[in-house]
């Protein structure tokens, strides 16, 4: 069976950038989409922080552009996702699966899966998803200065994204399912030293508002069972994401909540030969210039790896 110099597991701003540096380095990446060809950002109606775009791109516009530019250096794009994988140390190729069931063997394997960010579930929430409803208040917030928005979530990301927006909105609701945050004490602090941040403790959200954008959500407070209806136009989840790692359970380091594990400054992942890049690896940022900066270091981290082990 062949042994291919390079796989990329995952598209997105990480996979697509590591097929980019691959593809130019001669080792003839072979990339399979996952479930989701382009990742998040094809969920994703306007991108307007990423640089080279002055006046903005839509999610689904930019990652068929870097699909474009990756199979123009050669790049053989698969719209396949990866089921299973065989990762051991001290093997000169790692083994991955279709879902189709074909075998393939890689000298490098470059993670680029990504992670999924948790919603409520409600379906006024996805019907007005990028309509006013998003995860990301980095990527979003700006559309919405001088506006009154709402944030769900009671952790770290919760109260960060609450202070993030306090500096472009009049008033951010917070809206926290206990009669405490989880957040760390830092963060704690400054949610409470923002006089424009509004807690709504003990409190869910039943429904988000609007017919073409959201103009509200309708919450309830659960100790008294008072419902009331909150004047927003940005409604912003902010209880989590889920690294899509879920396949390298038992083969690759990971966190307590499965973001893969890399050695400090490298993509490198406790297997020789299989690096890890974006938000699969990234808990912090999960931004697309961060992903895609991952994935240019994998594609290096892989080709040096092939000079030191003097493969191909």
């Amino acid at each position: 069976m062949a042994i291919h110099k390079c796989i990329i597991i995952g598209s997105g701003p990480s996979g697509y950038a590591a097929a980019i540096y691959a593809a130019r380095a001669n080792m003839s990446p072979i990339l399979f989409t996952g479930p989701q060809p382009g990742g998040q950002l094809t969920t994703t109606t306007e991108v307007d922080n990423y640089p080279g775009y002055p006046t903005g791109i839509s999610g689904p516009d930019m990652m068929e552009e870097l699909r474009a530019q990756a199979e123009r250096f050669g790049t053989e794009v698969r719209w396949e996702l990866i089921s299973k994988v065989d990762f051991k140390t001290g093997e000169k190729f790692h083994k991955v699966w279709t879902e189709s069931g074909e075998e393939l063997h890689a000298h490098t394997i470059i993670i680029s899966t990504g992670a999924s960010a948790k919603y409520l579930g409600l379906s006024s929430e996805e019907r007005l998803m990028n309509n006013g409803v998003s995860a990301c208040a980095v990527c979003d917030g700006f559309f919405y200065k001088g506006k009154e928005v709402a944030v769900v979530g009671g952790g770290d990301t919760a109260a960060e994204e609450a202070t993030y927006l306090a500096k472009l909105c009049p008033k951010v609701h917070l809206i926290v399912r206990r009669d405490e945050l989880r957040a760390s004490q830092i963060m704690q602090k400054r949610v409470f030293n923002t006089p424009n941040i509004e807690v709504h403790w003990n409190t869910e959200t039943e429904e988000v508002l609007g017919n073409e954008k959201v103009s509200g959500i309708r919450v309830k407070n659960k100790v008294t069972g008072e419902s009331k209806e909150l004047p927003v136009e940005a409604f912003f989840v902010a209880i989590g994401h889920k690294p899509n790692t879920d396949i390298f359970q038992g083969f690759l380091d990971m966190d307590e909540t499965g973001y893969l594990l890399t050695v400090p400054g490298t993509t490198k992942t406790n297997i020789p030969g299989v690096f890890a890049s974006g938000d699969a690896a990234d808990k912090v940022y999960r931004q697309a210039i961060t992903a895609a900066g991952t994935g240019c270091m994998a594609a290096l981290d892989a080709e040096r790896y092939m000079v030191e082990e003097e493969i191909g």
